[in-house]
C-alpha cells in the first residue's frame, strides 16, 4: 500500500508454484507372489501439487496393501504381498506429467 495522506493505492503480490517435472522416471518391476513390488520416480522439486498413483486405471492409497512413501523429491509406491492380480500398469502422474511401468 502506498499512502500519500489524501491519495492511497493498494496493490498484491501472488505467487504461482512452478510445475514440477519427472526427472526420474519408473522402472519396470519384476518380483515373486507374495513378495513387495517397490516403484520410485524422482521429481525436479518439491511440491503442494496433487501427485496420485494407479494400477492400470485404478487410483491408489496408501492402506495395508499399498504403502505411499513422499520424501522431500522421491516419491514411491510399495505394492505389499503381490498377487497374479497386481500385474499391470503402474503410473504416477503429478500435474500434467506422468510416467508408467
Amino acid at each position: 500500500t502506498c499512502d500519500t495522506g489524501d491519495q492511497q493505492t493498494t496493490a498484491a503480490v501472488r505467487l504461482k508454484e512452478p510445475a514440477a517435472t519427472i526427472v526420474e522416471r519408473l522402472k519396470d518391476v519384476a518380483t515373486y507372489e507374495g513378495e513387495d513390488a517397490v516403484f520410485e520416480c524422482r521429481l525436479s522439486r518439491e511440491t503442494a501439487q496433487e501427485a496420485q498413483w494407479f494400477l492400470g486405471d485404478v487410483p491408489l492409497q496408501s492402506n495395508e496393501m499399498n504403502e505411499i512413501r513422499v520424501q522431500g523429491t522421491r516419491h514411491s509406491l510399495i505394492l505389499r504381498k503381490v498377487t497374479l492380480e497386481d500385474c499391470g500398469s503402474i503410473s504416477f502422474k503429478v500435474g500434467q506429467h506422468s510416467s508408467a511401468a
